[in-house]
């Protein structure tokens, strides 16, 4: 396989805003199906990383096209609006794409870690489904690996900055005494369990009420954090009455909607999905004010700053750690050659001719020809990997042979 068939393909935050990225956002259920198509399409290793600043496929191919298609076959949103939007990069370009975006160079929020956690779940699924082998396999391990190193030798991801940070930043500089407002968080999953936390510390507050479809994740967090808990069926109510309502729920269209706001008293909503699972239109109402994760991306602070004096060691360790795998994959390329030259020496030593060349001073056993061969065998790997020319390669393998036969 070459590295030129490597493609990725995908739209982020750059060039889109939340409600398109919304209508190409990829679950896990698209997910899975989308696999089960791939096979038939011969595409043998892909992944896609489906995140709120993105949506990516990664894939071995023939064209980047073939992955658009796959990916759009399980969207809501068309080939051709993607296509308009995406960038699409192949190669070594496609390979820099993956290390920066798992080192958060190339999140909405600098240094965001949360995306390795993304990342690894994509393998995990793909894994399943047999789309991860030997390329993707060194690939992602190495971006890991790296990632990894970033983390420990630089700042990048110091400070606390994240989304659901920059809600409890939003909160506080938009309503005064909110330790007295009534909080409603729909959707305890991980990024509303992080907020809620979130809130309890920073804006020291326990006035909360949770809610999720799933009642016994909403109980656990409640008794963890001394919480309220109401049932899905009384959220009607429950937006009546909050002063704050923030929604990180993974629904395909809004869970709270205009309508749901109308006469009420004046509230903050805060909308941490993708796609928005508040409807947009509620920024009409006089009595709302609504932000989601694209206006708290935006949100800066003196963390943000010493990040950005981070980047330059981080992209050192980035190429560092590329090189290491653009060398594995040159002598990847060499193995049927190194494996047919292999074979080709062992034959040799069962040839008449050769074996008359020995020195009849040398007990020329098989532990001394395996010796033999596998120093000529790892003479040939370095040279063809510092130089391109595996005829000469071959013809010095076999000469070195011979005289180390002989000698």
């Amino acid at each position: 396989m070459k590295i030129n068939n490597f493609y990725i393909a995908g739209i982020n935050y750059k060039k889109t805003d939340a409600s398109v990225r919304g209508c190409f956002a990829i679950g896990n259920s698209q997910y899975r199906s989308l696999l089960q198509k791939a096979s038939s399409q011969h595409i043998s290793e892909v992944f896609i990383l489906s995140t709120c600043n993105r949506t990516e496929i990664y894939g071995i191919a023939e064209s980047a096209e073939e992955l658009i298609q796959l990916i759009c076959s399980e969207t809501a949103g068309s080939i051709e609006t993607f296509t308009q939007l995406a960038y699409i990069k192949k190669g070594n370009e496609a390979v820099n794409h993956l290390f920066e975006v798992a080192a958060g160079l190339d999140s909405q929020i600098l240094g965001d870690y949360e995306i390795i956690g993304q990342i690894k779940q994509s393998i995990k699924i793909s894994k399943e489904f047999g789309f991860i082998n030997a390329f993707f396999e060194r690939l992602l391990n190495t971006v890991l690996q790296c990632s990894k190193s970033i983390r420990n030798q630089t700042q990048l991801s110091s400070g606390t900055v994240s989304v659901s940070f920059a809600a409890i930043q939003f909160l506080r500089n938009t309503v005064a005494d909110v330790q007295d407002k009534k909080i409603l968080l729909l959707g305890t999953g991980k990024i509303g369990r992080n907020t809620c936390k979130n809130i309890v510390d920073y804006l020291g507050t326990t006035n909360i009420t949770l809610i999720n479809r799933t009642p016994e994740k909403a109980s656990d967090l409640a008794h963890e954090l001394n919480l309220k808990v109401a049932s899905f069926l009384s959220l009607k109510d429950e937006i009546r009455t909050a002063d704050i309502i923030i929604v990180a729920t993974n629904a395909e269209k809004p869970v709270i909607e205009k309508q749901d706001l109308l006469n009420g008293t004046p509230k903050v909503l805060i909308d941490l999905s993708i796609p928005n699972n508040i409807e947009q239109a509620a920024k009409e109402l006089s009595n709302v004010i609504l932000i989601d994760v694209d206006g708290l991306s935006k949100i800066n602070d003196a963390t943000l700053q010493n990040r950005l004096a981070e980047v330059p060691k981080a992209r050192i360790i980035i190429a560092t750690h590329i090189q290491e795998f653009m060398e594995w994959n040159a002598m990847r390329r060499n193995v049927p050659v190194i494996k047919a030259v292999k074979q080709k020496l062992s034959d040799m030593y069962q040839c008449e001719l050769y074996i008359g060349t020995q020195s009849s001073e040398v007990d020329y056993t098989f532990s001394n020809q395996e010796a033999t061969i596998q120093k000529v065998i790892t003479t040939m790997a370095v040279k063809m990997r510092n130089e391109h020319k595996p005829g000469c390669n071959y013809i010095e393998a076999i000469n070195d042979f011979i005289t180390l036969g002989v000698n």
